[in-house]
């Protein structure tokens, strides 16, 4: 191994370290930090920010990366992996100035905290100027970095590398013509699903007692992890896979937001528990893309989650843990209630077959924003109007409508696609463990969930970013992604419990 490549990736973890720090900073703020802390917080993100882009472009990280280039033994997986991605990493961070880098950090932190306000109070206006700033701050990363075609897909190819927007928009547009036929007939059927199941009193520390009862069934090291309470639900990492970091948030007159919530949490923070820690802080250890990290959870929230074979042997101790709200509920009709199919105001409580339609109408306002057909301040009569066209829903207030995501506040554009690619990717990776693992259903059922999660290990943690997404799933499934598995999963499923 090369003294140059050695004394780069030392760089490289020390880049890793930074971005520990800045990913605990925002932690903090979402989970405990008092909501006069921030000022200095912002100034303390945007600080940390700057030093560790200036690390990276620095003279001595361009010069360790080309002679480790030239010196380095290639042919192993590990140092090509790393060598080719912290190339693409300097080159990008390469054409950005510090102080935008700095700017971006400091708008966003503050931008949090006007979200979180203007949500609160439905003002979408106390939250309009900041938007707009961090869009015109996108822009000008994605003028730095240079594009062929639209801006946004600079942003895309941050979260899903290789991705464009017009490949995508292709992939979508035949994703809504498939799913809008099957959701006709299921709001037309008329064996619909009592969902008033599911808002009864729940209390929070039963439901607080499930929520880690079910982590730690589908193998959440909490040894390596823990679990905290946010507004928007979300999973982090400090540093490596020894310290991953879930948040839910409870309501008590809905099981499913919480419940559902920590199994797609765990999904993500089993698939950060499972990257090579002997490559910590070095892209070997690190996922492959947001619409595989996606895949991790919408596989475990909902085709797990929410199978028949998962209630098999969770129904008997949720209805002990809820006896007066679940007394008189069957199985069958608890699990026609979690799966039932209303087009809804909110995307993170919307069910499998309208979540991505929420999806499609986020990634169309974004392309329209970034290309100037949209201004900020005409977003939410759009939105609302996209909503009607899609859902058949108005949202009444802009709390449950444009405001209700976190992440532009946070300055991540071009990440809503991902995850759809997500349901995608996990539709045809559970194609092939079904086929690996023909006994996945009684192992459900028996709560046995490692010969699922071993799968996943073998097959796509392990790999850190060794492939492409796209690459990724045509080795393991032998086809090109497409919406076929998605569409035959949910048509078998809503059609055996809307009876069509």
């Amino acid at each position: 191994m090369s003294d140059a490549y050695t004394k780069l990736m030392e760089r490289v973890r020390d880049l890793g370290r930074f971005r520990s720090i800045e990913f605990l900073l925002e932690w903090d703020q979402e989970t405990y930090m008092p909501a006069n802390g921030m000022t200095t917080r912002a100034e303390a993100a945007a600080l940390v920010s700057g030093l560790a882009h200036e690390r990276l472009v620095a003279d001595e990280t361009r010069d360790l990366l080309a002679k480790a280039e030239d010196t380095a033994d290639r042919g192993d997986f590990v140092i090509d992996t790393n060598l080719r991605e912290t190339r693409r990493t300097f080159d990008r961070a390469a054409k950005l100035p510090t102080d935008l880098v700095k700017e971006i950090a400091h708008t966003s932190a503050l931008a949090k905290t006007a979200w979180a306000k203007a949500r609160a109070q439905s003002d979408f206006p106390e939250f309009a100027p900041l938007l707009e700033k961090l869009i015109q701050l996108k822009k000008r990363v994605a003028e730095h970095i240079g594009y062929d075609t639209e801006p946004l897909d600079v942003l895309i190819d941050e979260s899903d590398p290789g991705e464009k927007a017009a490949e995508i928009e292709t992939l979508f547009a035949r994703l809504r013509e498939a799913i809008v036929p099957l959701l006709r007939k299921v709001m037309e059927s008329p064996h619909q699903p009592d969902g008033s199941i599911l808002t009864r009193r729940f209390p929070l520390d039963q439901q607080k007692q499930l929520s880690r009862q079910v982590a730690e069934a589908l193998h959440f090291d909490f040894e390596s992890g823990r679990s905290d309470v946010s507004v928007h639900p979300f999973t982090t990492t400090i540093g490596d896979s020894g310290d991953v970091r879930i948040t839910t948030r409870y309501s008590e007159n809905n099981i499913a937001e919480a419940l559902f919530g920590t199994i797609h949490e765990v999904g993500h923070g089993l698939y950060e528990q499972g990257l090579p820690r002997e490559h910590r802080l070095t892209p070997s250890a690190e996922y492959i893309s947001l619409g595989m990290h996606e895949s991790q959870s919408r596989l475990w929230e909902n085709q797990i989650g929410h199978s028949r074979p998962f209630w098999d042997y969770y129904w008997d101790p949720v209805r002990r843990l809820f006896p007066e709200a679940l007394s008189d509920v069957s199985q069958d009709e608890f699990y026609a209630a979690i799966n039932r199919v209303t087009p809804s105001l909110n995307r993170v409580s919307a069910d499998e077959l309208t979540y991505n339609l929420h999806i499609i109408l986020r990634f169309e306002i974004e392309r329209a924003l970034f290309t100037d057909k949209l201004s900020v301040n005409d977003l939410p009569d759009v939105w609302n109007e996209k909503m009607k066209q899609l859902l058949g829903v108005t949202p009444p207030n802009d709390r449950e409508g444009c405001l209700q995501d976190i992440h532009w506040s946070m300055g991540i554009f071009g990440y809503f696609q991902s995850y759809a690619l997500g349901n995608l990717y996990a539709a045809q990776l559970l194609e092939q463990v079904r086929k690996d693992l023909p006994d996945l259903d009684a192992r459900i059922a028996a709560n046995d969930h490692r010969p699922l999660l071993d799968w996943l290990r073998k097959h796509i943690h392990r790999h850190g970013r060794r492939y492409r997404a796209n690459e990724l799933i045509e080795r393991i499934t032998g086809k090109p992604v497409t919406i076929e598995p998605f569409m035959e999963y949910v048509t078998a499923k809503f059609s055996q419990i809307y009876r069509l």
